[in-house]
């Protein structure tokens, strides 16, 4: 197995092929070719950073689970029956290793006796204190939900995915999405209608 510290992962090591096609990607990774390995992460990382630093309110958590959803790709590509779903594949193994570290989280956080708390990591410096303040109140709603609340949550409205690519990512029903869907949208509503300052931070809410 090759493994990649997240320095490496941030470089630009050796030639890339940026112009191979998904199914060429992961052929080339199943052969540890070194520039599939470089192009893994540059093609798809960005994607899998940011949705997890939207979920988690961290971008250094966001960066952990980053380097621990592509050390599990590279071991486990060969299992990959199709190889143009590489980005279905990676996305999916992201969200699994979101569930498992909210998750791991809360364990902490119970076993500690504390609430949960994110401190969110803002890069927009422009942000003044207030808008500060307001995004970390959010992060300690999302926290109050469950762990599949808050991924579908997260991906339905602010990813803006369908029912059915989020069903596919977290390898659920249509229906269980959209229950799951609801639920947080009403929780996420009446925890917001007693602190009127989140609900422009809060998008409104549409049919799942």
């Amino acid at each position: 197995m090759r493994s990649f510290s997240r320095a490496s992962l941030s470089l630009v090591v050796g030639p890339t092929r940026g112009e191979a096609s998904d199914a060429e990607l992961a052929m080339g990774l199943a052969n540890e070719e070194a520039w599939a390995l470089t192009e893994t992460w540059h093609r798809f990382a960005p994607m899998v950073l940011v949705t997890a630093e939207r979920a988690l309110g961290s971008r250094s958590e966001a960066e952990d689970l980053a380097q621990e959803t592509f050390d599990r790709v590279f071991r486990v590509i060969k299992t990959l029956q199709k190889p143009e779903s590489l980005r279905s594949f990676v996305y999916s193994i992201a969200i699994r290793a979101l569930k498992s570290h909210l998750r791991q989280r809360r364990l902490r956080a119970w076993l500690s006796f504390q609430r949960p708390e994110t401190l969110v990591e803002l890069r927009q410096v422009t942000l003044d204190v207030e808008a500060r303040d307001l995004l970390r109140r959010f992060y300690a709603l999302l926290d109050r939900l469950s762990t599949r609340e808050r991924i579908v949550f997260v991906l339905r409205r602010v990813e803006s995915m369908t029912v059915e690519e989020i069903a596919a990512a977290m390898e659920l029903s249509p229906s269980t999405v959209k229950r799951s869907m609801t639920r947080a949208s009403t929780r996420l509503s009446r925890w917001v209608d007693a602190d009127p300052g989140l609900r422009g931070l809060v998008p409104e809410q549409q049919e799942a």
